[in-house]
């Protein structure tokens, strides 16, 4: 059963535009939420990424070695690509594991993605600030998921100072409004007053 899911995900990574004979990238995601944890590793999967998923910051720590132990990646000798972490979570924020993360001298340079449900620009700011290389809203999507990757695989071959993009927030369709109407029960409209991207 596992040859035929490697072969329909090959087959899908074709249809996305994956090169073919690149290595696969290496995903650490980060979340508390089973769901959403388990809804980022089938989208990552879907494009083709090798993941390793853990419940908490504290875990992730432990698997990259920065919680004074031996790293699980360095035993297994594992490169980790991109770290995406959520923001929200028991013990440990995702703003707490990324700072840790920037501060070590190991993981500095992996690309770190926060998620949240919560569109708070102050947190946004502060993320992108301590070194996120982005911001995603929540839900996840396949899109989200593949121009990360895309973005990734773009400069793995190029030097680290140089492959860095502007850091911005992904999610085109995210604005404020100054004013929301209730037209019925599932149906409101909203104007427009400042676009956050």
């Amino acid at each position: 059963m596992t040859a035929v899911g490697d072969v329909l995900r090959r087959g899908l990574a074709e249809d996305l535009g994956v090169p073919n004979g690149l290595e696969e990238l290496h995903v650490l995601a980060v979340d508390d939420s089973l769901v959403d944890r388990k809804v980022i590793e089938q989208l990552l999967k879907i494009s083709s990424c090798k993941v390793t998923a853990v419940e908490s910051g504290t875990r992730a720590l432990q698997y990259l070695g920065l919680d004074g132990e031996k790293s699980t990646a360095a035993l297994n000798d594992l490169k980790i690509n991109l770290i995406m972490t959520d923001y929200s979570m028991p013990g440990m924020s995702g703003y707490e594991l990324l700072k840790k993360i920037k501060g070590s001298s190991a993981f500095r340079e992996v690309p770190v993605v926060i998620m949240s449900s919560e569109n708070i620009l102050a947190r946004i700011n502060r993320c992108l600030e301590e070194g996120a290389e982005e911001f995603i809203l929540k839900p996840v999507k396949l899109s989200d998921v593949k121009r990360l990757k895309d973005f990734i695989m773009r400069g793995e071959g190029e030097e680290k100072g140089k492959r860095r993009a502007p850091k911005r927030k992904l999610r085109d369709d995210v604005f404020t409004c100054d004013e929301l109407t209730l037209e019925s029960p599932t149906k409101f409209s909203a104007k427009r007053s400042t676009s956050l991207v």
